[in-house]
């Protein structure tokens, strides 16, 4: 296919996926206008529109459906081919985005970068900070370091250690508990506060936990804490009698085409093992890491 064509076509299946133009542009770092002339120009190449622009967005013609799934196809055969390519960069040289929670990038992950670092200064290794899962199908990070009960589908990948939840407070603090929103409504946390905790006894909170804490601190309510943000903050103070400690797995995991890469994999190698290191840290047993 001609590497307009394809241009064209990222841009088309962006708009399907979104459902309007902003979002698609965003998504792709482009501006409103931008994605209108890609997608005007795809269906002048193409013989005709391909949505039906309406009041409420945009929505492919029934017609189309097809020509969007076929799409999907060289989509995901141009992707694959880019994460085969990907793996012919020496051991230990060239750029590996791992992406995990902001508190774990925060407060566990800089010393394994400075170390890697010292290991090969030709190694870009990049902390992509996020509470949202990355797309990995379309290359937005290499590795995950994620706590949760399992890994999606298409990925593959390890645990070395468990990470424990508690409840937190200050003393005096209000009697209620501060919710966790956005990426953090589908965690285990919320999951129990959802079954254990009435609604009005739950204060608006956030979708961080580091943004949790400082909350906490300031005695607005109970907050839910990883056992290795919540023991290293002297304000607060552990409630084992207002819920159980609760844990999860901390995935190491990466995309199946890139599992073999060779860079790739020594740096998922390195995570696990500094995450073993961590261990009594994140499960709770202790308060100190590697």
């Amino acid at each position: 296919m001609h590497s307009s064509n394809w241009d064209n076509l990222r841009y088309v299946l962006a708009v399907a996926d979104m459902g309007n133009v902003s979002a698609a542009a965003r998504s792709l770092g482009v501006n409103h206008a931008t994605v209108l002339r890609r997608v005007a120009a795809f269906e002048a190449d193409h013989g005709g529109a391909v949505f039906e622009r309406t009041a409420t967005g945009y929505h492919v013609l029934p017609e189309r459906a097809r020509v969007i799934e076929a799409a999907r196809e060289v989509e995901n055969g141009v992707l694959s081919v880019e994460r085969m390519m990907h793996g012919a960069v020496a051991p230990l040289r060239g750029e590996v985005r791992v992406s995990s929670t902001d508190s774990i990038c925060q407060m566990l992950l800089p010393p394994l970068v400075a170390a890697l670092h010292a290991e090969s200064t030709e190694l870009q290794l990049n902390l992509l900070s996020t509470n949202n899962h990355a797309d990995f199908a379309r290359m937005q990070a290499d590795i995950s370091v994620r706590p949760a009960l399992a890994l999606p589908d298409e990925m593959t990948g390890e645990s070395s250690a468990m990470l424990a939840f508690r409840a937190y407070h200050v003393p005096g603090a209000s009697d209620r508990w501060l919710s966790l929103s956005g990426a953090l409504a589908r965690s285990a946390p919320a999951k129990w506060m959802d079954t254990q905790i009435s609604p009005e006894r739950i204060a608006k909170g956030s979708d961080s936990f580091l943004v949790l804490r400082e909350l906490a601190k300031l005695g607005l309510g109970t907050a839910i804490l990883p056992v290795f943000v919540g023991d290293r903050t002297p304000e607060l103070v552990s409630h084992p009698d207002k819920m159980p400690t609760l844990s999860v797995p901390i995935w190491v995991g990466t995309h199946s085409d890139l599992r073999d890469v060779p860079r790739i994999r020594i740096v998922r190698e390195r995570i696990l093992d500094f995450l073993a290191a961590c261990a009594p840290m994140l499960d709770g047993t202790g308060h100190d890491g590697a």
